[in-house]
């Protein structure tokens, strides 16, 4: 599905030297990558709220200070594999960063090509940990099966849905109880064409609306937060 493969070539480099940072970006994107990149650790916090990323290529001199911090907030705070690429990657601090849970540790500047080998061998090793894990996610007794895009209410009936009510589902439940803006769901459901949708997402979202509700579903499962986004309110369950 193109939307799906457009939201795992999103890349986050965060990188002090601008010029590098272009030049990657420029690079990556002749191969199918987009990438934002970020020149601090409170850049990279902000871009963090706005979009999704499958993977962070990071210079952990942004902040050497604490980068082990910086580490463990991408990968155990976000769950975001992370490619080093620094003057630091020295061999006992790649040995190090490898153990700390890095995908990889790459001396700076390495060639660009290089570079994006070792991020889609990264994010082929994520997608097949997607495709092990169970497909299913649950919330007040609905089940929504994310292999073959169905929802099912508490009594196990189908409940039909257009494939962008199903994608703006799947978004909302990936990211239960987080404030997500119009963008971001822009972003998400329609990847690089999202600019061609910028009002069907309203359609959507309001048949989506529609459907829970009359399946059963009590209250404002989807909630409005004012000048902020929307929120899905219930708990969810693999």
């Amino acid at each position: 599905m193109a939307t799906m493969i457009a939201l795992h070539r999103r890349l986050l480099i965060v990188d002090d030297d601008a010029a590098l940072t272009a030049r990657l970006a420029d690079q990556f994107s002749a191969y199918g990558y987009a990438a934002d990149g970020a020149a601090t650790p409170a850049e990279m916090r902000i871009m963090l709220t706005r979009r999704d990323y499958a993977l962070v290529v990071l210079d952990p001199l942004v902040q050497p200070s604490d980068a082990a911090g910086l580490l463990r907030e991408l990968i155990g705070d976000h769950r975001l594999p992370v490619i080093l690429h620094s003057t630091a990657c020295q061999e006992a601090e790649r040995i190090a960063a490898l153990e700390f849970g890095v995908e990889d540790c790459l001396r700076k500047p390495a060639h660009p090509r290089e570079l994006l080998a070792r991020i889609r061998a990264a994010l082929r090793g994520r997608v097949q940990e997607r495709q092990s894990a169970s497909p299913t996610i649950r919330f007040a007794g609905w089940r929504v099966d994310l292999e073959t895009g169905q929802l099912f209410d508490d009594a196990g009936r189908s409940v039909p849905l257009s494939e962008g009510e199903f994608q703006l589902l799947r978004v909302f439940v990936e990211h239960p109880r987080q404030v997500l803006d119009r963008s971001h769901l822009l972003d998400q459901v329609y990847g690089d064409a999202s600019e061609h949708f910028d009002r069907s997402i309203d359609v959507q979202l309001c048949r989506l609306r529609r459907k829970l509700s009359a399946g059963g579903l009590k209250g404002p499962v989807i909630r409005t937060i004012r000048n902020e986004g929307y929120m899905f309110v219930h708990a969810v369950t693999n």
